[in-house]
């Protein structure tokens, strides 16, 4: 299985479906500064949360010139329903039900079936500033290094 990608090196590009039609991360890295989260599954609490927390920073990460992008293994038929159930999210859903991505970024959980959460804060141009490997939600301390990767003075 690969390894996760290490700070400083360029993430693998990627191009799948989203909510916001074909997404390609490269498309973006190209322009911005990118928060890829990586959750496990549609409609559960804690993916919800961390769905929920990006959607309200929302306008913060657009201030820090960056964009969010999160990633389930979900078909896009959930991911619509789970926006919805949201009250709509600004950034795309997309949709890894093939496990490319997952696999690319070695986020596999163990079951090898899902995604597990984890972060990867990524440069304009591609390369990783900050990973949380095991993203928990709650954690204020993980959802501080995110914006402080992304240039936020705290």
């Amino acid at each position: 299985m690969p390894e996760m990608p290490e700070v400083g090196s360029v993430v693998p590009d990627f191009e799948l479906p989203s909510t916001q039609g074909v997404f390609r991360l490269s498309d973006l890295t190209a322009t911005k500064k990118v928060i890829l989260a990586f959750y496990q599954e549609d409609n559960t609490p804690l993916c919800s949360s961390e769905v929920s927390v990006f959607k309200e920073d929302y306008d913060l990460v657009q201030q820090l010139r960056a964009e969010i992008v999160a990633v389930s293994t979900d078909g896009l038929d959930s991911h619509m329903d789970f926006e919805a159930k949201l009250g709509g999210v600004p950034f795309p859903l997309v949709s890894d039900e093939g496990l490319e991505a997952a696999r690319a970024y070695g986020v596999l959980d163990d079951a090898g079936k899902r995604s597990r959460r984890a972060i990867f804060v990524i440069d304009k141009g591609g390369k990783v500033l900050h990973i949380v490997p095991w993203f928990q939600p709650g954690n204020p301390d993980q959802y501080e290094e995110i914006f402080a990767a992304l240039g936020f003075e705290v």
